[in-house]
């Protein structure tokens, strides 16, 4: 059971929180859990203000892997009707839809009445015609751009996947690799979607559904952190430890394996402590000047120094109206050219219980994408929201004067991007790999744009490994297997 071992997790997110609880439930391990916030959560975390809750980028619990929706119904129960407890999932159903050309579109791109009559009869031609030559004329898949063509029809990929995806990246989709699109978007295409449409029509279930075809999922009654909120509160009663406002900023070791973590605490004192095991959800950009002489060479230094991120800042806006009437989405993907919004988050439908007055309020995300530094990231929360109430007016949302509330957050390092240094990853992976003592968990730990339940996946395979059972390659080839947990996110 390796009693009298100590293992530090750096980060108290999806994967941490569960690396910890694993830990404790399965091993005599002690984990100690730096945490540089004042909370848990991570990128799920949920933003409280003014009575308002705000889930940062939407977090659908939704998998396929028995073991991290075992975890779940261990830490919160699932309840159609869940009024009378503070501490359920609801079910809830799943509902995206893509705004382009003032026309709301089914997402994904279903072969439906209203797609056809939001392109009209040409352009509707013209995406058949140009996913039928794709059937036949495939590219060698270089770029994300290949990727999506070949799966879509260029013309098909021109009208919903080009412009939206320069939004999120700050790239065109030739200029990222395809490794992108084998991560989110894998085992869906034009054809998925016509078959999907024939299995509805004929009542015929299928074990495979893609995920991106998923049709409900679960949902914390007061967002994503009362999850790992509840989480946390089993790993200090089970006799772990979180410590907040604790930066790593540096790993010991030698000879190869690592001993232990350095770190500095909110108030600017310093600590040292000892590890048999370091389980790390930091950004690995983050990660490489932490560790010790040596133990990167190089070349692989300056990859990982200057390895991509994509930013994320998120304007809520409470609203007494909005000029389309009630909408049923979960979130909307704005695909509109003349505004920077990429997604708009309507949080009444996600759980009513976001909202300290739902009946009469609507409580919306409008969220960015950009970079650290940029003009976005700089302006003044004063000046993002005017910003972003101008043009949620501008593509006929709401009317300005509606807005009665706001708040800004703010997100780094939201997205691993796969375009520049990352052409170089996989060597780093396998040196990160290789260093004794260390475990990369998560979505930024191993530099792969996972969702919430491989984040978590990472963590239950990492103390697998620890304790013997699998091996740091089963840990790093979580999420490339061919079928998708969850649903395709652009």
């Amino acid at each position: 059971m390796q009693e009298d071992k100590t293992a530090v997790i750096i980060g108290a997110g999806p994967a941490g929180l569960t690396a910890a609880y694993e830990l404790l439930k399965t091993t005599g391990i002690h984990p100690v859990v730096l945490e540089a916030e004042a909370c848990v959560g991570g990128l799920a975390r949920t933003v409280k203000y003014n009575g308002n809750r705000m889930d940062i980028g939407g977090h659908r619990f939704f998998t396929k892997d028995e073991e991290v929706q075992k975890l779940w119904d261990e830490i919160l129960p699932t309840m159609q009707d869940p009024v009378g407890s503070k501490s359920a999932f609801l079910v809830r159903n799943r509902v995206s839809r893509i705004l382009y050309r003032g026309h709301f579109f089914s997402y994904p791109v279903s072969l439906g009445l209203d797609t056809f009559k939001g392109l009209g009869l040409v352009d509707s031609a013209l995406i058949g015609a140009s996913y039928l030559e794709s059937c036949f004329r495939k590219r060698p898949e270089e770029s994300l751009e290949d990727f999506m063509v070949n799966r879509f029809g260029e013309r098909l990929y021109q009208t919903f996947f080009e412009k939206y995806t320069e939004k999120v990246w700050g790239r065109l989709p030739k200029d990222i690799g395809a490794d992108w699109g084998s991560q989110r978007i894998k085992g869906v295409s034009l054809w998925k979607v016509v078959e999907d449409c024939f299995s509805r029509a004929l009542s015929l279930d299928s074990k495979e559904k893609e995920a991106s075809l998923i049709e409900s999922f679960l949902y914390p009654k007061l967002g994503p952190g009362q999850f790992f909120e509840t989480l946390a509160k089993r790993v200090d009663d089970m006799g772990g430890e979180i410590r907040y406002g604790c930066r790593a900023t540096a790993l010991l070791g030698k000879d190869g394996r690592i001993s232990g973590v350095y770190y500095v605490r909110a108030d600017g004192t310093e600590e040292e402590i000892d590890a048999d095991f370091v389980l790390s959800s930091m950004p690995i950009r983050s990660l490489a000047p932490t560790l010790p002489i040596g133990f990167l060479p190089d070349r692989l230094w300056d990859v990982a120094r200057t390895l991509p991120y994509r930013d994320f800042m998120t304007a809520g806006l409470l609203v007494n109206g909005l000029e389309t009437g009630k909408i049923p989405d979960d979130w909307i993907y704005i695909q509109e050219p003349e505004v920077k919004l990429g997604r708009l988050q309507v949080f009444n439908n996600w759980s009513p219980y976001l909202i300290k007055n739902p009946d009469s309020t609507v409580w919306l995300g409008l969220e960015y994408f950009c970079s650290e530094g940029d003009w976005l990231w700089v302006m003044s929360d004063e000046s993002f929201l005017n910003f972003a109430a101008d043009e949620l007016e501008r593509i006929g949302i709401i009317k300005k004067e509606s807005v009665i509330d706001g708040c800004v957050v703010r997100m780094k390092k939201a997205y691993p991007a796969y375009f520049d240094s990352y052409k170089d990853f996989p060597e780093l992976r396998q040196t990160l790999q290789g260093i004794d003592g260390l475990y990369c968990i998560g979505r930024n730990g191993q530099h792969r744009y996972n969702n919430m339940d491989h984040s978590m996946k990472t963590a239950i395979e990492a103390v697998r490994v620890i304790r013997g059972e699998a091996t740091q390659e089963d840990l790093w080839n979580v999420n490339e297997e061919k079928s998708y947990h969850e649903e395709s996110e652009q």
